[in-house]
């Protein structure tokens, strides 16, 4: 065989897509409870974050002002005792505690979620995953 023969055959050979295939066999609770813990704190600064910006958008078109007056002008001034709840302080008090029930919960269910997997992946063999380089 020639070299240039050798060099066509290897390069047809390296055209050819590889594919490989692997088994996702455990996932490691620890990680996973790090990583959760990490997003699900992300996701609660931006709930509480959003909260306020949706609260101020809300005030700065005068929402609140507006029901307040329609219930006065409706004679049910009772109901306006209810306009406390949606005062600036008492929503991002309620996102604060929001966001961290979400950090306990989600970071909780994620490690669970993990070690779960990796009973019923002891039982089965994991996920298997293809991969293809094109």
């Amino acid at each position: 065989m020639s070299e240039n023969a050798v060099v066509a055959e290897v390069e047809a050979e390296y055209d050819e897509p590889r594919k490989v295939e692997l088994t996702l066999a455990k996932i490691d609770p620890w990680s996973a409870l790090k990583i959760s813990f990490i997003l699900a704190v992300a996701v609660g600064i931006a709930t509480v974050v959003i909260t306020a910006a949706l609260w101020l958008l809300l005030d700065g078109m005068n929402v609140f002002g507006s029901v307040e007056d329609f219930l006065t002008r409706l004679g049910a001034e009772s109901f306006l005792e209810l306009m406390e709840y949606v005062r600036l302080p008492r929503v991002m008090s309620y996102a604060t505690i929001l966001g961290i029930m979400n950090v306990v919960l989600f970071t909780a269910v994620c490690t669970l979620g993990s070690l779960l997997y990796n009973l019923i992946a002891s039982l089965v063999g994991g996920l298997k995953v293809s991969l293809m380089d094109e």
